[in-house]
């Protein structure tokens, strides 16, 4: 199951002010010695806000309450020696910061269209600068809602004014990929952030196409016919869309700010090796190829992205998709290409009853963080999610940080 599925269910140089402060605080205060010790490594965590997985707490905090909640987030992220907190603000084609594109999150007020009466987005990146984190602002490209109903939209939400935009698909709401329109106003929305913050980061997560729902077709005939036309394969044409997204965003991103970077968080495999023997050693359920239209070892191999951080969910020995096999086919993907590989670690797995027997044990991340050691294409690791750091179960995210970050770390560049 993708990360994103499980909240829903259960649920560069850097930016020449932003970036050099926050590297420059981390280490301020006489600290040179530390500065120079310092490893460059991506200590990563995500902050979900979709569905209020992990902030705010609930719909109709007063501002003060959002945000002290918001900071007690950057507050741990720094205790546990991370340097880098990725926060989702369009969850669903909405925004944490005031958008001309996009309404007000309903995740802040209980309300889409609501103005909380602060600017989350632009709070985050000051306070993560002043703590010596970097910022990378996480959006999620064609999610429109995680229901069917475009009543429930406000009123002026580009959906309910271009319904032609629209996909209903597994009971949710889906901008289509298909359309030019859309592609070049979901960039639009986007990157009025990049304009108006200085963030360091831009961050994709794993949902392109949506994840495939049994007996349902995703509907988009109409613009296959319209659009298609150079494609005997619609499969094709909709791997083509999401990569006409990825070059023309990272493109956006270079021109409005060229210190920031552009990184995306797929699903962990790609292609397994029974369906394409350039694939990893898995029997995963979902291939991004071939299920979310993604071609996400092209865009490393192209060199199109920053960064990559595949979700590798999984504990080490684990039959389907075993994270011993895929860092070192991850790390092949990346050797020799411009793009760093971070990893994304399943630190919601630590200590839940429901997972298997490994993720009982408060040293499998720590092992995982052992193993990478022995490929140096590995710049990093990201944990899902910041609620996790905090309540931290079983003691996974301390066995970590003792083991592992004994020292200061510099993100990558």
């Amino acid at each position: 199951m993708s990360r994103r599925a499980f909240t829903v269910t259960a649920l560069s140089a850097l930016v020449a002010s932003g970036g050099a402060m926050a590297a420059g605080s981390a280490m301020a205060g006489g600290k040179d010695r530390n500065r120079r010790r310092a490893a460059r490594e991506m200590r990563g965590v995500w902050v979900a806000t979709v569905a209020n997985r992990d902030w705010p707490s609930k719909q109709g905090l007063t501002a003060d309450q959002q945000r002290a909640e918001l900071i007690a987030h950057l507050d741990a992220a720094e205790k546990s020696r991370l340097n880098t907190v990725i926060f989702q603000v369009r969850p669903t084609a909405d925004a944490l910061w005031p958008s001309p594109y996009e309404p007000w999150s309903q995740v802040l007020t209980g309300t889409q269209g609501e103005d909380p009466g602060w600017d989350p987005l632009g709070t985050a990146v000051e306070e993560a600068h002043a703590r010596g984190l970097q910022l990378h602002a996480w959006f999620n490209p064609y999610r429109i809602a995680n229901h069917t109903d475009l009543g429930k939209l406000a009123d002026s939400h580009p959906a309910r004014v271009h319904e032609d935009w629209v996909v209903t698909y597994g009971g949710k709401l889906y901008y289509n990929p298909g359309l030019p329109e859309v592609r070049a106003f979901v960039q639009r929305a986007m990157l009025d952030a990049v304009e108006k913050y200085e963030i360091d980061a831009v961050h994709f997560d794993d949902y392109f196409y949506p994840y495939p729902v049994a007996g349902q077709t995703f509907d988009d005939d109409e613009a296959y016919d319209r659009y298609g036309g150079d494609f005997a394969v619609r499969a094709d044409w909709r791997r083509d869309n999401i990569d006409k997204l990825v070059r023309e965003m990272a493109a956006g991103i270079r021109k409005i700010r060229p210190g920031t970077e552009f990184g995306i968080s797929p699903f962990g495999v790609w292609r397994n090796a029974g369906t394409d023997p350039l694939g990893s050693d898995t029997r995963g359920g979902v291939q991004t190829y071939d299920d979310l239209y993604a071609d996400t070892r092209k865009w490393v191999r192209e060199g199109w992205i920053d960064y990559i951080c595949p979700q590798l969910y999984w504990n080490i020995g684990f039959a389907a998709a075993d994270y011993a096999k895929l860092v070192p086919w991850w790390s092949e993907v990346a050797r020799g290409s411009r793009t760093k590989l971070y990893v994304g670690e399943a630190l919601y797995k630590a200590g839940d009853p429901a997972q298997p027997a490994a993720w009982q044990e408060p040293a499998e991340l720590s092992r995982h963080l052992t193993l990478t050691k022995d490929h140096p294409e590995v710049c990093g690791h990201v944990y899902f999610a910041a609620k996790d750091v905090v309540t931290d179960r079983i003691g996974a995210m301390a066995r970590v940080v003792a083991d592992h970050y004994g020292q200061p770390a510099i993100p990558p560049r």
